[in-house]
């Protein structure tokens, strides 16, 4: 079954504030999804579908509840895969209206890391070997950036690289946590947080959350707003094979990125511009070289001298800052990116970050973690 060009994203939202101390997480999941909707022009009454990940409290069936949309939906859907859920659920979101499950649907994304109290973990079955390591998302991460700079040179500065090209776009945004323009100098010389992670290595810790709405072509083409058409999304599961050992340097977008591609009719050079996922800058480093922008261990020098800012650079990335330094909800980002990759396709980007003639853009998730098992999700949107 294709899901090319057969739905459309049709309304979005991010909500402005990075911390909410007085709105209950239920509150930003409706004041994102109400944003969502009257941006498409569309009515709570008008969803049916229903689809979010694990910030939602007691999944799709609590939220769904508390939004008012429990008798009117035909399908809904919890599936969690950390900061990639969002992601993967612009291909089940189509899927569903491909099949006539419903012809709206909604996907909300809201929390409170800095102000509310830390949901539990679930102990995992491997938290009897790995709990007594004390693996934090910064050491684990480190250890994919320590072991692609063993094997293939990559240095400190190249990272750097990456959240020069993400201040250089969010002091254009002003939502954006961190607004301030930073050199590779002041990236290596921040505080190290994880050996060789700095503090600028990491994204930003933020509140709030964001929305989008997808439905079927007809229905897009009649609320008078810019079609952004699904041509295709693909997702991968990767994780160390019960013990058989891992590759700390690749991530899961070497299967669900090409996938994608392959799914959409189109090549890397086709890509306008890419939102990709940024939880640290290895993340992008290494999803870039998955995707095939570059061969494997080329990434650094990708990267660099500007190369990911827009109307500078090859491949305008993540031109509202990304997660390095506008947003990062609930310490997931995917939802932020399909925000701006839609953005960019309807020409609503800052005029200073606004890629010419975007027609072709790419939407990476990455949820979990790289060195241990992750999640991977990729989609590719048209302008239409």
């Amino acid at each position: 079954m294709s899901i090319k060009r057969k739905a459309c994203i049709a309304g979005i939202y991010e909500y402005p504030l990075r911390k909410c101390p007085d709105q209950s997480i239920w509150q930003l999941h409706a004041a994102v999804a109400d944003g969502a909707l009257k941006d498409a022009g569309l009515s709570w009454e008008d969803v049916d579908g229903y689809f979010c990940g694990g910030d939602a409290p007691g999944g799709a069936m609590a939220m769904a509840d508390y939004l008012g949309l429990t008798n009117q939906l035909t399908h809904y859907d919890t599936t969690d895969t950390g900061g990639s859920s969002y992601v993967m659920h612009v291909g089940k979101m189509a899927e569903a209206i491909v099949m006539g499950k419903c012809k709206v649907a909604l996907c909300t994304l809201a929390g409170k890391p800095r102000t509310a109290p830390p949901t539990p973990r679930v102990p995992g079955a491997e938290q009897g070997f790995e709990g007594g390591y004390n693996g934090t998302p910064p050491n684990l991460y480190a250890l994919a950036a320590r072991r692609h700079m063993h094997e293939y040179g990559t240095t400190s500065e190249q990272l750097a690289w990456i959240k020069v090209a993400a201040s250089t776009h969010a002091q254009y945004n002003p939502h954006a946590m961190l607004q301030d323009v930073v050199t590779v100098e002041d990236v290596v010389n921040s505080p190290m947080i994880a050996d060789p992670l700095h503090m600028f290595d990491c994204c930003v810790v933020s509140e709030g959350g964001g929305a989008f709405i997808m439905t079927t072509p007809e229905i897009a083409k009649s609320l008078g707003k810019p079609i952004v058409n699904v041509l295709s999304a693909a997702q991968f599961l990767k994780g160390q094979a019960g013990g058989h050992g891992m590759d700390l340097t690749t991530s899961g977008l070497a299967v669900s990125g090409p996938k994608a591609l392959e799914l959409a009719g189109v090549t890397v050079d086709d890509i306008k511009y890419a939102s990709i996922y940024d939880s640290f800058t290895i993340t992008v480093l290494m999803q870039l070289e998955d995707m095939g922008f570059c061969k494997k261990g080329e990434g650094g020098k990708f990267v660099q001298d500007g190369n990911l800012i827009s109307g500078q650079g090859r491949l305008p990335f993540n031109t509202d800052g990304g997660g390095l330094c506008n947003n990062h909800p609930v310490n997931r980002g995917g939802m932020t990116k399909v925000l701006e990759a839609v953005r960019q396709l309807r020409g609503e980007a800052h005029e200073k970050v606004q890629v010419p003639n975007c027609d072709i853009a790419l939407v990476t998730g990455i949820g979990g973690t790289l060195t241990v098992r992750h999640g991977s999700a990729a989609a590719i949107l048209e302008r239409g």
